[in-house]
């Protein structure tokens, strides 16, 4: 998982507790379809004659559909007691080239016709998605495929500390940032 979303986490799983609202977060793998959504752009790619651009042959992601990703938050919604981070299972993941050959295929073309390219890798870009670490990984399902992760919560007024403490300098601010959510993944 990505520093940004690690840190959102901390920061909504934070506020737990202060007050009468009940916070929690979701872990959502790749939603299929939505905007921003690797299908769409492949279809476009098609669409076009292609190619389609791959960033690298071994990539993996975790895909779930829209009525999955919306009953997810539904579902987290009415089970939340505050502090959670519920991830739905989403099976194994997906090779991100094995799905840029079925779309070649579904789309009525063969590999021949639409070749399937590597873009490279992008700084902080991973080719391996973890939805959890090791360490977070829980056997509680609360419901049908949902799981509560045992993430390290932080209190409202570690949450405020760290936000105050932050440095203003830009560069400063991203490593200090990176550093924090990989050391608490870490405990």
């Amino acid at each position: 998982m990505g520093a940004t979303k690690r840190i959102a986490e901390m920061i909504v799983t934070g506020l737990n507790g202060k007050g009468t609202t009940k916070f929690s977060a979701v872990r959502f793998g790749n939603v299929l379809g939505s905007r921003g959504s690797v299908v769409p752009l492949f279809k476009e790619q098609v669409a076009k004659g292609g190619p389609l651009t791959v960033t690298d042959f071994r990539m993996t992601r975790y895909f779930m559909t829209i009525p999955e990703a919306s009953r997810l938050v539904i579902q987290s919604g009415s089970l939340a007691k505050g502090g959670e981070i519920f991830i739905l299972d989403m099976g194994e993941p997906v090779k991100i080239y094995d799905l840029a050959k079925k779309i070649v295929k579904l789309s009525g073309y063969t590999e021949a016709e639409i070749n399937i390219v590597e873009a490279g890798i992008r700084p902080g870009e991973k080719l391996y998605e973890e939805l959890l670490v090791d360490k977070e990984r829980s056997k509680e399902q609360v419901h049908e495929k949902i799981f509560v992760g045992n993430v390290k919560g932080f209190t409202y007024d570690q949450v405020l500390d760290f936000v105050e403490k932050l440095p203003k300098n830009h560069e400063a601010l991203a490593k200090e940032l990176i550093y924090f959510a990989n050391k608490s993944s870490e405990e």
